[in-house]
C-alpha cells in the first residue's frame, strides 16, 4: 500500500512539473516561438520561396516540404528541454526543488513529459499550415495520426539528447548555440527541402548519412503509399535506442547535479 501511494505521489509530482513547464512555454515568447510561430513561418516562407524553383509550383512542392518542415520543427522544439533545464539550474530553481517534499526525479521527468505536449502542438501547427496552403495527403486520416506519433517519438528521443546537453553544458546560451547549429545542419543537409540527387557528390554523401533524411523518407513513404515501410521500422528502432541510451545518461547527469 505504501509503495502504491509513493508511486501515485511521484506521478502527481511529475504532472505538476510538466504543467509548470508548459506554463513557462506559454508565458515565454522565445519558447512559444519555437513551438507555434517558427513552423508556421518556415512553412509559408519556404513553400512560396522555393516551390516554383524546385517543383514548379507551391502545390507540387508541399508533399516535399511538409515532412521537411515537420522534422525541422521537432529539432527546434526538442531543443527547448535542454535550454529550460539549464535556465532552471542557473536561476537556482533546481536548488529550490531539492528542499521541497517532491520526488527526486520529478523536475526532470516533468520537463520531458511537457516536451511531448510541446512537440504535439508544434507538429499540429506545421500540418495545419500546410493544409491551409493546399497540402492534401493521399492517405486516410489514420496514417496522418501514424506520422504524428512517429514524429513525436523521434522528437522526444531528441529531447533526451538535449536534456543531457543541458545538464552538462556551462550555460543556457551554449545550449541554444548547439541546438541552433544542430537544427540547421540536420535540416538543411538532408532531403528536407530539395532532392538529394541535385547536391554535389560530397554533400550527397553527407545527406544520405544524415539520420533526419531517413526519418523524412519514412514519413514521405507513409504519406505516399499508406504502408509502414522498412525505413519507418528502422526509424522507430533507432529512436528507441536513443531513448534507452540518453535516458540513462541524462538520469546519471541529473543525479550527479543533485
Amino acid at each position: 500500500m505504501e509503495i502504491k501511494k509513493n508511486r501515485i505521489s511521484t506521478i502527481q509530482n511529475i504532472n505538476t512539473m510538466a504543467y509548470r513547464n508548459l506554463l513557462k512555454t506559454l508565458h515565454n515568447p522565445d519558447h512559444l516561438m519555437d513551438v507555434l510561430i517558427q513552423p508556421v513561418m518556415f512553412m509559408i516562407l519556404f513553400g512560396y520561396l522555393f516551390g516554383g524553383a524546385i517543383a514548379g509550383g507551391v502545390h507540387a512542392y508541399l508533399p516535399i516540404i511538409v515532412p521537411g518542415i515537420l522534422i525541422q520543427t521537432i529539432l527546434s522544439a526538442a531543443s527547448g528541454s535542454g535550454t529550460q533545464i539549464k535556465e532552471d539550474m542557473e536561476t537556482g530553481i533546481f536548488d529550490r526543488f531539492k528542499t521541497l517534499p517532491i520526488a527526486h526525479i520529478a523536475p526532470l521527468a516533468g520537463q520531458l513529459l511537457a516536451d511531448i505536449l510541446r512537440l504535439v502542438l508544434a507538429i499540429i501547427a506545421s500540418l495545419t499550415t500546410g493544409y491551409l496552403m493546399g497540402w492534401r495527403p493521399n492517405v486516410a486520416f489514420g496514417w496522418i495520426v501514424v506520422i504524428i506519433l512517429i514524429t513525436v517519438f523521434t522528437g522526444w528521443a531528441i529531447s533526451w539528447i538535449y536534456a543531457f546537453i543541458g545538464l552538462m553544458a556551462k550555460s543556457a546560451t551554449m545550449v541554444e548555440s548547439i541546438s541552433l547549429m544542430t537544427m540547421l545542419l540536420l535540416s538543411f543537409l538532408s532531403n528536407a527541402f530539395i532532392p538529394i540527387n541535385t547536391l554535389p557528390k560530397f554533400l550527397r554523401i553527407i545527406a544520405n548519412l544524415n539520420p533526419m533524411t531517413h526519418v523524412i523518407t519514412a514519413i514521405r513513404q507513409i504519406l505516399a503509399t499508406g504502408t509502414f515501410s522498412n525505413t519507418a521500422w528502422i526509424v522507430l528502432i533507432s529512436d528507441l535506442a536513443i531513448v534507452l541510451i540518453f535516458a540513462s545518461l541524462t538520469v546519471w547527469a541529473y543525479n550527479r547535479q543533485n
